[in-house]
């Protein structure tokens, strides 16, 4: 294999994708033609690659099925989260000044449940439930204990209400944001219908499993002018009446879930525990900093890190039995399955989300105005790299590109390279990580 005298530009693809676990093959051409003449200025074609085929990144996100793709896009979430609160890529650096929120919304309770740190759930007059088991735990648990989370009766816990709760949460947020507005709207006697003239409230959130499988979500929120980013927002709009629009919002508003016969009507809320903190304005930004690396690295965590279900979809029963999660989730994937066989609940597809205990939602989500995109970034760095293939559109050419899938993943020998590669990579970039803390130290 080394002697093969493609095996320098084998071993170059391999590079180029940073030790991906499990590229993407691609066969095909890309030409670039003057768009008046007809004439080819550029012609890419994979029959002189190595097995005529050109090795891409897969692009997963979670560290359990690619690192080195899941590096990569920790690396965006970061500049992406970064950009909405510090300025950058075609983001003004105004953005800093504007008032910006943490917040923290969780999901309720379904049920008491095993928690870490000081006395479980200590009570005086012992008891049990009606199930028999016991209604307190005087244990000291340590957070990795896998009693963390577990309900301490699996029949009281309300295992319905949880799977609904995750299936509803995308459309709890949007109600909330929505009402957000309404409320910094009605504070200073706008009609909430002309929010949007005098202001704009931007985010990115991102959800976040909970020890006891349920998520809540962390999200930065900024408000502009009417125009976004590059407009500033009225004298009224402050980082307190956002906070009192934010509490305000996070108890009032509810989902009504379908009517079942086996369930009834839910309505949905967040649970009692709201945190809305500003970002420091009067610094170069660490704080912003910290909520970004925090953002980005929750971002590429798959389920079956978190123990909250897993990273696959699982099509059968038997799948939800073979599944290495504890019993709680398992229950929780199970109700999935239930409900998702009665016909009220079919729009929810609680069986297509099982793995994720019913949430549908994406784990990082933004408005269109909060800072730049994947794709952009994707674009740039495709750019900079000057990757095989991928051409810049130029004024005045046509672009013609024929490609097709052949493949996926890499040979055992091969595998061992890029592996190899993936962590030359990663310490090259703790690194560099390292040295730009170091400069930072030093010049503060």
């Amino acid at each position: 294999m080394v002697q093969d005298p493609n095996f320098p530009r084998w071993l170059e693809q391999i590079a180029g994708t940073g030790g991906c676990a499990n590229p993407v093959h691609l066969s095909g051409s890309t030409s670039t033609l003057d768009a008046v003449t007809g004439e080819i200025l550029h012609h890419y074609d994979t029959r002189t690659e190595p097995n005529e085929r050109l090795l891409v990144r897969c692009r997963n996100r979670r560290a359990t099925v690619c690192a080195p793709c899941s590096r990569l896009h920790a690396g965006d979430t970061f500049h992406l989260v970064r950009a909405g609160l510090l300025g950058g890529k075609n983001v003004p650096a105004t953005v800093r000044n504007r008032p910006r929120l943490f917040v923290t919304l969780t999901a309720p309770s379904f049920g008491p449940v095993h928690r870490a740190g000081e006395l479980c759930r200590p009570r005086r007059d012992g008891g049990r439930c009606e199930h028999g088991c016991p209604l307190s735990c005087g244990t000291v648990h340590t957070p990795d204990a896998s009693v963390v989370g577990q309900p301490l009766c699996p029949d009281c816990y309300d295992y319905m209400g949880h799977v609904l709760w995750h299936a509803h949460a995308s459309k709890l947020w949007d109600r909330f944001v929505i009402d957000v507005r309404r409320r910094l709207a009605s504070s200073v006697g706008l009609v909430q219908s002309r929010f949007a003239q005098h202001a704009r409230l931007s985010f990115a959130r991102v959800a976040e499993y909970q020890k006891r499988a349920a998520v809540h979500v962390h999200a930065v929120v900024r408000l502009d002018g009417p125009a976004g980013p590059e407009d500033e927002p009225p004298s009224w709009g402050t980082a307190d009446r956002l906070i009192d629009a934010v509490h305000a919002s996070a108890r009032r508003v509810v989902v009504n879930t379908p009517y079942s016969l086996a369930v009834g009507e839910l309505a949905l809320r967040w649970g009692s525990q709201v945190d809305a903190r500003p970002l420091r304005a009067d610094s170069d930004g660490p704080d912003d900093d910290a909520v970004a690396a925090y953002v980005a690295k929750y971002v590429t965590k798959g389920a079956s890190e978190t123990g909250a279900g897993i990273d696959h979809r699982a099509t059968t029963w038997d799948d939800i039995d073979a599944a290495p999660v504890s019993e709680h989730v398992r229950t929780l994937m199970r109700v999935c399955w239930r409900l998702g066989g009665l016909p009220e609940y079919e729009p929810l597809h609680l069986r297509t989300w099982a793995h994720t205990l019913g949430y549908r939602g994406h784990i990082l989500t933004k408005s269109r105005a909060y800072s730049t995109t994947y794709a952009a970034l994707r674009a740039e760095r495709a750019h900079h790299m000057g990757h095989g293939g991928v051409q810049d559109e130029v004024p005045g050419t046509v672009t013609d590109r024929h490609w097709r899938y052949v493949g996926s993943g890499h040979t055992p020998g091969a595998a061992l390279i890029a592996a190899g590669i993936a962590e030359d990579v990663a310490r090259n970039r703790e690194a560099v990580v390292d040295e730009w803390v170091s400069h930072g130290r030093r010049s503060a």
